[in-house]
């Protein structure tokens, strides 16, 4: 009786676990793919500017292996978390791995594919986050 009990609670804990932020999400997918090795992080911060998603990160992997292995353990670590609904599309090829995470879509290229599609000029956007802190890459090159 007293198992049943205590599987009960677990259950009802688990029903009740709060959803992480956009913010949580992105710290998360950060340090996964910092943990996998991946070059050239970037983070650009799209609230108030579209409704898809509160971030959008850019990474490279160095071969088709390690950006699937880079997704897979990403998409691991966020069902683990607690994210619902995480989906992936391009893993199979691995050269263009999307991650949705909801409030966080995540690309994943080898360098020659994300040098050719260049997500970063298509949006534009003056406030990238890099390291955590947010730095506007066009003031600096007129500084």
């Amino acid at each position: 009786m007293l198992h049943n009990e205590m599987k009960r609670n677990a259950e009802i804990q688990n029903k009740t676990k709060t959803r992480l932020s956009g913010d949580a999400v992105r710290a998360l997918v950060e340090t996964s793919l910092e943990d996998d090795k991946a070059v050239d992080i970037v983070v650009i911060d799209l609230t108030g500017k579209t409704e898809i998603a509160d971030f959008m990160v850019i990474a490279s992997g160095q071969s088709s292996r390690q950006v699937g292995s880079m997704a897979a353990h990403l998409s691991q670590k966020l069902k683990e978390s607690g994210v619902k609904g995480v989906a992936i599309e391009g893993a199979g090829q691995g050269d263009w791995v999307l991650v949705d995470a909801g409030d966080v879509l995540v690309h994943l290229f080898r360098p020659e594919v994300r040098e050719f599609y260049a997500l970063e000029k298509l949006w534009d956007v003056p406030d990238v986050i890099a390291g955590g802190a947010t730095s506007n890459p066009q003031a600096e090159s007129n500084a």
